[in-house]
């Protein structure tokens, strides 16, 4: 059961971040300039910069002000939001590094924003939103602090499993899950920095 909460909300997680990420750069990398560009980028990687243990606590008195009941629903947030920079910071490099005159030649050729962004950037976008993607989903994957501060009986995840198993004792169990843990998430990482990577 921790391990389905865990995918299931890795998954949901990096998915949303994704598009939010992706949607962020296009808007700061091709929206020209703006007013509050930089207060902009600056609260996107906020969730970098800040030691989680204060994201977590933030995010449980923010939760507590506004009434969100903790549980299932009140993670998945949690990780969509600490998730976005990880997901963000990759798919801006990717299109700090795209040639805008492809993009241009599109328009000259009669092309519409959306088409422009459907057949060329995107495409060309795409191993910087994978990349992200493989990243937003293995930091959701291995979180404990954040997860641990709002969840409640009944969604558990798989870090706050191990760690009940733990303080109890190291036994078999726990070495084994923990080392599946730690190479799919080495795995995951490998393979986001090599698509990142992809010319």
């Amino acid at each position: 059961m921790a391990a389905w909460n865990s995918l299931t909300l890795a998954l949901m997680a990096a998915s949303a971040a994704t598009i939010m990420a992706t949607t962020a750069a296009i808007g700061m990398v091709r929206g020209g300039v703006f007013k509050g560009k930089s207060a902009s980028f600056a609260l996107i990687s906020m969730p970098i910069m800040v030691p989680e243990i204060v994201t977590a606590v933030a995010t449980l008195i923010f939760f507590s002000i506004i009434g969100f009941t903790l549980g299932y629903a009140s993670i998945l947030v949690a990780h969509i939001v600490f998730c976005i920079p990880f997901a963000y910071l990759p798919i801006r490099a990717r299109l700090d590094g795209m040639d805008e005159s492809l993009e241009a030649a599109a328009r000259d050729l009669y092309s519409n924003k959306w088409a422009t962004l459907r057949l060329i950037t995107l495409p060309l976008l795409m191993p910087g939103i994978v990349s992200g993607a493989m990243l937003a989903f293995i930091i959701s994957l291995d979180d404990f602090i954040i997860t641990l501060m709002v969840a409640e009986a009944g969604s558990t995840t798989l870090p706050i499993y191990i760690y009940s198993l733990v303080r109890v004792g190291i036994t078999p169990e726990v070495n084994a899950i923990s080392t599946v843990l730690l190479g799919v998430s080495v795995l995951i990482v490998t393979v986001s920095y090599l698509v990142g990577k992809k010319k």
